[in-house]
């Protein structure tokens, strides 16, 4: 069967096409041109007025929403939390683990690389981001103490064998011994590493990069503050070129001003918007989990112990908004750093980020305000 999709606009990796005509079969894009050159092919037609069409979000940083929660590592699990995300733009993510016991880390991720073989609904998970338990004591966030671990070859090696070589990005904090050893070994296997939950000095933050690092986990978050006589990992994270950095965009976690900051020093190339969502995301507010931990949301701030922000209950379309606003960009501008920025940080932009043709129709519809009209998965209507 023949789609073919119309709107005002098409966001490309390199210009905006006006007026673009979308051609989809069997889950292909198989051409892309404008309704200046000629007139409609054949097929069903979904006109979108006013609307930009975009590459469909992918969320590197997510632990669960719409009640559930990753770790579960349930098919239902799954197929709310796909069908929950499609709602809001995204069309693919990386299932996050939080710190928990070795058992229960294991069982997880043996669950969810089962589950990813199969064909579930909605934003498909494409592979696992692990978040803990090599993350410092003292920046460790809402991860619990008793779950933290140092960093060695043998832990990491089991951790990815109950995986089946499911994962795709690890955080971890590049001052605790052993971590230049499981960096290495990390990216040897083609895993990209970030550098997060950390207390590292400058030059502990250099040597992780020298041993294979390329991205931050939610910068400004969990991370040694920035000193002018010792910049330390944040001073490494905004100055070096090369660095992808994640950042939660709820005026929660950052405020406006430094995100316009954190824009300036890392661009249009490297920024990457993450919700850093958990289960509560898209429900009432209530008592939650997050993987073991006990969590308490209230007006849409997601707490644990006194004040200790544990995860968010942020959306990826409203992250491209208050982007857009915060650092005063256009929103196709916002939506590259949610979809193409990612894409190139893991190694899949061959895949992701990008409407092309002889690519999947992964779309996502906005309106003049950024607003999720429609998200199109492998040529299907679907998050309406």
């Amino acid at each position: 069967m023949r789609t073919v999709i119309t709107a005002e606009k098409l966001l490309t990796p390199d210009k905006t096409i006006s007026q673009p005509i979308v051609v989809i079969e069997d889950g292909l894009i198989t051409s892309i041109s404008s309704r200046s050159q000629g007139t409609l092919p054949t097929g069903e037609v979904r006109d979108f007025p006013g609307a930009t069409l975009v590459p469909a979000y992918f969320d590197v940083h997510i632990h669960g929403s719409g009640g559930s929660d990753v770790m579960d590592a349930t098919e239902s699990s799954l197929n709310t939390i796909g069908d929950f995300l499609a709602q809001h733009g995204v069309g693919a993510y990386l299932a996050t683990t939080v710190s928990a016991s070795v058992d229960t880390t294991l069982r997880s991720l043996c669950g969810l690389a089962k589950l990813m073989k199969m064909e579930l609904q909605g934003a498909r998970p494409l592979g696992i981001h692990i978040e803990g338990p090599f993350i410092s004591h003292a920046k460790r966030g809402a991860h619990a103490e008793r779950d933290l671990q140092l960093p060695t070859a043998a832990l990491f090696n089991r951790m990815w064998e109950a995986a089946e070589g499911c994962i795709r990005l690890m955080t971890i904090a590049p001052e605790l011994p052993g971590a230049d050893e499981v960096i290495a070994r990390a990216v040897e296997l083609g895993i990209r590493v970030s550098l997060g939950h950390s207390n590292a000095g400058t030059e502990d933050a250099m040597r992780g990069l020298r041993a294979g690092a390329t991205s931050a986990t939610h910068t400004f978050n969990a991370m040694r503050r920035f000193d002018h006589r010792e910049p330390g990992i944040l001073g490494v994270v905004l100055d070096r070129e090369e660095l992808f950095a994640e950042i939660i965009c709820d005026g929660l976690h950052v405020h406006p001003t430094v995100v316009s900051l954190f824009w300036k020093a890392k661009g249009s190339d490297r920024a990457i918007l993450v919700t850093d969502a958990m289960s509560a995301t898209g429900m009432p507010d209530g008592n939650y989990r997050l993987g073991e931990l006990d969590v308490r949301v209230k007006n849409g701030k997601c707490i644990i112990g006194e004040d200790t922000l544990a995860g968010s209950t942020l959306t990826m379309d409203r992250a491209v908004r208050n982007f857009a606003e915060f650092a005063g960009v256009e929103i196709v501008t916002a939506a590259a750093l949610a979809s193409r920025n990612p894409a190139r940080m893991i190694g899949v932009d061959s895949q992701l980020g990008a409407i092309e043709a002889d690519r999947a129709a992964d779309i996502t519809v906005l309106s003049a305000k950024g607003d999720v009209q429609a998200t199109i998965l492998r040529g299907q209507l679907t998050g309406l």
